[in-house]
């Protein structure tokens, strides 16, 4: 905090003066010395030989001045980043100082009781919330300013490697040794990372590497992730398959040793990751207004395309290229190595794009760019060779689930942490000429587990399976791209989405329902779809009550425009995709019951009813008194949405695939405003809308088991509505809201929902029995 870093300047400065004295030297020595050895007037083998000598120590003199401007660069770079991170420094002591903190001049913070008032202090000295308060707000400030201190160190570490390489005689063949730097940088970051490169080079080819070297590669990653300077240099240096190689040398570590080096091996691998993603980071490319293009549309594409023309996007291009060749390279990699101890598969190693991708899920920094590039490398890789990724052995759960079996799964699960990738990534566009999305819903191999039978002392290759967490990543990246938010974030109130998102989510309704049954829905994307079919509850219940755009037979194409937009499916291919993902379970209630994502769906309708009843879509709010007739059009709609909800359920219980599935019983039953399984993946409504709902407590699936007793005794017809209890419950306390209860309004709402409940439920059981 004291050092007069503009002293780095004036030495910086007389370090440009040295070269200069060294340029006169030069001329001077250039025209009266060896000069002499290239006239006229001596010649022959002595003179040969004196000019020999002679250029030699003229291109001392030219090393000199390299060599001293370098270093001069290297000082400034110093100042420059130090004048950078003292100022973050003091900037964090300022804030903390204001948050009511004192700092200490070793840079320990602790609350500052003496910039209390008396009747703070007494609050204060009584209160023990205000204490751990006051002591947690404390140790984050402490926290902060060690990081900010570190990072200063980490820096000044790399001036050091700079000022330390930048003297070291780079060539020893040009006559000299130990003599002045003619290959001198002028880049504190490209020393660091030729350092860095030294250590990493050490690592893979078996080398013990010192646990200094250790900390300073971990340190470089750190200090440097984000510079371009050093992390192209750094990958240039090891090229993609050393890269790779470099990663697996880290996993293997990561994951063999324990306690103090297991988290070094990991920092380390995390920081490689981190410096990968800087390096193929492309720049934040604007508009003529200064605005930030949106990467996948046109004008984004057209800044990258001449983007890649630059020296930095030519590293991009070769670097990916590089990929493609490496990426389908084998490695040694441990975990995969050991899977099988002996016979069929023994000693396998992993695909480079699998190892890559087990690198790469480390880090969250990946350019949407360069996510779509290599998933759609190796996806091109795949489709040559369906079985690329095909090993024995299954790679899931805490023991080997961090190992990219599917690198392309791999890879759609890291885009779904940036939502705004995953859209472009996966919507088929306004043309329909994007067909990523039908490749990986209907058409590619997601089985990559090899297995083997025996037919007597004969080993034979079975089918291929697949782990447990197959199409994890496809989920998340559709749940993200769908909704624009990262996977498991807490639902929003329901509104309307962008073109994009939902074409995307649309385009995945009509393809899960093309060719087979929707209701067929791969476990791994049941909840991550339940949860984006709750982010649509106002599409949703629009279709399902029949007041949607073309209802029921729907539309090809999504309504609305720019960030208005909703989807049209029809109510058909609604219905199945929606009993399809129903029976996935979200988690478990207090007496270790599972909660499906039905429940889920439902308590969405059910919530996204009592808003509509309030306000209905494209209906002015009035009251009861106003406009009967209104509220008994919402009613209608209400009571359809909820006769598809129970055939839904219904058909769950009746499952004899889902006989342990869809058990409903007592047991399962809960007040769904209170229940903390659904936090999260349920839509949030308005204050009245939540007070209706909260008096209408009323478990789905009373109405269930009555639809499917009615079943049971074939007394389900067109004129009955047993199962309409939960909407009557609900109309009845919405109009509580307003005082009508019980009035004529009421009443005559809840006859209009009955008519429409038995009309819902008939065409959603239509639905669900056509099986495409």
């Amino acid at each position: 905090m004291t050092t007069e870093l503009p002293k780095l300047t004036t030495a910086a400065d007389k370090w440009d003066d040295m070269a200069g004295e060294f340029k006169k030297l030069e001329e001077q020595y250039k025209r009266d010395v060896h000069g002499v050895s290239t006239g006229q007037t001596w010649l022959g083998v002595s003179s040969s030989a004196a000019n020999g000598r002679f250029t030699v120590t003229l291109n001392e003199y030219k090393a000199a001045q390299k060599e001293a401007k370098a270093i001069a660069a290297l000082l400034r770079d110093a100042h420059t980043q130090f004048v950078d991170l003292r100022g973050k420094l003091k900037s964090v002591r300022d804030d903390a100082v204001k948050d009511g903190m004192k700092v200490s001049e070793q840079g320990y913070v602790s609350f500052d009781t003496a910039r209390l008032s008396d009747s703070e202090r007494t609050a204060y000295v009584h209160d023990v919330s205000y204490q751990e308060s006051a002591r947690t707000a404390a140790g984050e400030w402490n926290q902060a300013i060690t990081a900010a201190v570190k990072a200063v160190s980490d820096a000044d570490d790399g001036v050091r490697i700079a000022l330390e390489a930048v003297v070291i005689d780079s060539n020893l063949e040009d006559g000299t040794y130990n003599g002045f730097n003619a290959g001198a940088k002028d880049d504190v970051e490209e020393y660091e990372a030729e350092h860095a490169k030294d250590i990493a080079t050490r690592i893979n080819s078996g080398e013990k590497v010192s646990a200094a070297d250790l900390a300073e590669l971990q340190r470089s990653f750190r200090d440097n992730s984000d510079n371009k300077a050093f992390s192209q240099t750094f990958l240039n240096g090891l090229g993609p398959a050393g890269t790779i190689q470099l990663g697996n040398k880290l996993n293997d570590k990561a994951h063999s040793a324990g306690g103090d080096q297991q988290k070094l091996f990991s920092n380390i691998s995390r920081g490689l990751a981190d410096t990968m993603a800087g390096a193929t980071r492309p720049p934040t490319f604007k508009d003529s207004h200064g605005k930030a293009l949106r990467y996948g549309t046109a004008e984004y594409q057209k800044a990258f395309d001449n983007w890649r023309k630059t020296d930095d996007g030519k590293f991009y291009t070769q670097w990916r290229d590089g990929l493609k060749k490496a990426g389908v390279e084998k490695f040694d990699l441990d975990v995969v190595g050991d899977k099988i101890a002996v016979g069929t598969g023994h000693g396998q190693e992993a695909r480079g794009y699998q190892s890559l991708v087990t690198l790469m899920q480390q880090s969250s920094e990946y350019s949407p760019q360069f996510m779509a590039d290599i998933t759609d490398d190796m996806i091109a890789a795949e489709k040559k060779d369906p079985d690329i990724w095909d090993l024995h052995g299954k790679f899931e759960g805490k023991e080997d689930g961090w190992f990219a079996n599917d690198p392309v799964d791999g890879a759609l699960n890291i885009m779904s942490r940036d939502p705004d990738g995953a859209t472009a990534y996966l919507d088929p566009g306004a043309d329909g000429k994007n067909d990523r999305l039908e490749y990986l819903l209907k058409e590619r191999d997601w089985d990559t587990a090899n297995t083997t039978e025996w037919t007597g002392n004969i080993e034979r290759t079975g089918d291929d399976t697949a782990d447990a967490d197959v199409r994890k990543g496809l989920g998340a990246a559709l749940e993200a791209g769908v909704t624009g938010q990262e996977p498991g974030t807490p639902l929003g109130k329901p509104e309307p989405h962008s073109e994009s998102q939902a074409r995307l989510m649309q385009s995945t309704i009509a393809l899960l329902d093309k060719g087979a049954a929707g209701d067929t829905v791969h476990e791994n994307l049941k909840v991550p779809l339940g949860r984006a079919l709750n982010d649509y509850t106002a599409d949703t219940h629009a279709i399902l009550g029949g007041y949607a755009p073309n209802s029921p037979v729907g539309q090809d194409h999504i309504a609305g425009s720019g960030d208005s937009a909703s989807i049209t499916n029809s109510k058909e291919s609604l219905l199945r995709v929606m009993r399809g993902v129903s029976d996935g379970v979200i988690g478990t209630n207090s007496e270790g019951d599972p909660v499906r994502v039905f429940d889920s769906l439902y308590e969405g309708q059910r919530r996204y009813a009592a808003e509509y009843l309030d306000t209905g879509r494209h209906v002015p709010q009035s009251s009861l008194t106003e406009n009967v007739t209104s509220w008994d059009v919402r009613s209608r709609h209400v009571g359809e949405a909820f006769g598809g909800m129970n055939a839904i359920g219904t058909d769950i219980v009746l499952d004899n695939r889902d006989t342990e599935v869809g058990k409903i019983n007592d047991q399962a039953r809960y007040a769904y405003h209170g229940y903390g399984a659904l936090a999260n993946t349920i839509p949030q409504v308005g204050d009245i809308a939540q007070r209706a709902v909260d008096a209408a407590t009323y478990e789905w699936s009373k109405d269930v088991i009555t639809e499917k007793e009615n079943i049971a005794r074939a007394e389900v017809s067109k004129e009955t509505a047993s199962g309409i209890a939960g909407t009557n419950n609900l109309i009845d306390s919405w109009a509580d809201t307003r005082d009508a209860k019980d009035s004529e309004a009421a009443k005559n709402a809840k006859g209009e929902a009955k008519q429409s409940y038995i009309t819902g439920r008939e065409e959603a059981y239509s639905a669900l029995r056509t099986r495409k």
